[in-house]
């Protein structure tokens, strides 16, 4: 029930979210501006420019915008590749203009910074190095080589060397800097994002199968009377058909056939019922239906319920929630996966809280990690090739537990038994990793719960 089907997104580069619409209208705010800037500084400070060459370079990135409108439709999502390419091309188009307008001592060389910018929020980390390494090289040549600014009586306008060199700095600083946070930032938006949609993918399969029972029960139902019809029908042609052995045949066929889909209906409605009535169990019954599916897997599971402090002895009745049995499952999973022979799985309540402790005797959590467990896309245990050659982690099921498990109103606390400062158990054969789950009482008991448990058949069981 873990595995979820992240290759429809993780093969999908961001670049291919971007429409080149998108970038045309981009373009064309920065060619206005270039045209302003230019004009501006001719016109009302006498600033002697190579306009010639100037409109030239403007013109490039006009008739650039011009291709791509004829050549493509409005609603074409660039590739990776043509993405890197737009966003060279721009960076090497407004680097000429800063060489022939000043190089550094312009000061809207600061504008390097934005193809930087786009490349890190958009592209991979390839592209992204590729872009900075070639504003980082541009930039330093226009420290160097450059156009001088003139004005009118011939003035040549140059800020002082230390300034010069100050701008440089400046510039490379923000290039490296703000391209890195742009890019990790961008991505780890990503990837919560990506795994959130795991989640709610995963969640709304388990709500899927609970609503299967009452579709059962209901059908089960509703074709009760047509089959009893149906045997009535039969038993009184078998009746009447007395002297025609080969067509009383083939009543009692039909009656029995009858019989059959009775007995098909009645189980499913009996299991599809049990699953609408079940909508609160014993902590014990919710905790071995969540570990189900790894009880034979190799390892030895071990289970253990008791009352701590002020704690009933009679075990609390809890709702059963598909947060609660997918989100304890995947913590199991991760623990037998792992575990070298034993899992312990302990449930304690108190007047006030429930908790379920997962623990194995494996090599427990990586140290350098222990605070980010839960992040999606994250490999969450060192795995065993020998034992396990095809295990291909990605954190996923750790998010999704702790998403769902926190959903339900848990907190999560993670440690590794072997760390002598833990406190989340104190068996010393319990040395490997160690997942606590604990809910505040009224939020999931069944008897006391804030969250009414309906009654009633064939109701939709809502979240």
């Amino acid at each position: 029930m873990t595995d979820s089907n992240t290759s429809l997104w993780r093969g999908q580069e961001r670049s291919t979210w971007i429409r080149l619409r998108t970038l045309i209208l981009l373009r064309w705010v920065a060619i206005i501006g270039q045209f302003t800037a230019i004009t501006v500084a001719q016109q009302y400070y006498n600033v002697q420019l190579e306009l010639g060459l100037c409109y030239f370079a403007i013109g490039v990135s006009v008739m650039g915008n011009l291709t791509a409108i004829l050549l493509f439709p409005e609603n074409k999502r660039l590739s990776e590749f043509e993405n890197f390419l737009m966003v060279l091309f721009d960076l090497l188009q407004l680097s000429i203009l800063l060489y022939l307008t000043g190089g550094l001592n312009n000061p809207f060389a600061l504008l390097l910074i934005g193809p930087v910018t786009i490349s890190a929020n958009v592209m991979s980390t390839r592209s992204t190095l590729i872009i900075g390494s070639v504003a980082v090289i541009l930039t330093t040549l226009l420290a160097q080589f450059h156009l001088p600014l003139r004005t009118n009586l011939g003035l040549v306008l140059d800020i002082p060397d230390i300034l010069l060199f100050g701008n440089w700095a400046a510039i490379i600083i923000a290039i490296v800097f703000i391209g890195a946070y742009s890019h990790r930032i961008s991505s780890e938006v990503q990837s919560m994002s990506e795994a959130l949609s795991a989640t709610h993918m995963a969640l709304a399969r388990e709500q899927k199968l609970t609503d299967l029972g009452g579709v059962v029960a209901a059908a089960a139902h509703e074709l009760g009377t047509p089959l009893a019809t149906i045997k009535l029908a039969s038993s009184e042609l078998i009746e009447e058909l007395d002297d025609r052995p080969e067509l009383k045949e083939d009543a009692a066929l039909i009656r029995e056939q009858a019989d059959r889909c009775r007995d098909i209906l009645r189980d499913m409605g009996r299991a599809g019922k049990d699953d609408l009535h079940l909508r609160q169990a014993p902590l014990s019954t919710v905790i071995h239906e969540s570990a189900e599916p790894h009880i034979n897997r190799g390892k030895q599971v071990h289970f253990e319920e008791k009352p701590v402090a002020d704690g009933d002895v009679q075990q609390p009745s809890i709702l059963r929630k598909p947060e609660i049995i997918h989100g304890l499952r995947n913590l199991i999973q991760n623990a037998v996966d792992f575990a070298r022979a034993n899992v312990w799985i302990e449930a304690e309540w108190t007047s006030d809280q429930i908790s379920v402790s997962i623990m194995d005797d494996g090599r427990g959590y990586p140290s350098h990690i222990i605070g980010r467990i839960g992040d999606p896309f994250m490999r969450r245990r060192r795995a065993d090739r020998s034992s396990r050659p095809e295990y291909e982690g990605m954190g996923l099921g750790l998010f999704i537990a702790k998403t769902l498990l926190e959903r339900s109103g848990a907190e999560l606390y993670f440690a590794n038994g072997a760390d002598p400062y833990q406190t989340l158990t104190d068996q010393q054969e319990r040395k490997g990793a160690i997942v606590k789950v604990i809910w505040p009482r009224k939020l999931i008991d069944a008897q006391t719960g804030d969250t009414p448990v309906p009654s009633g058949a064939n109701q939709p069981f809502q979240i």
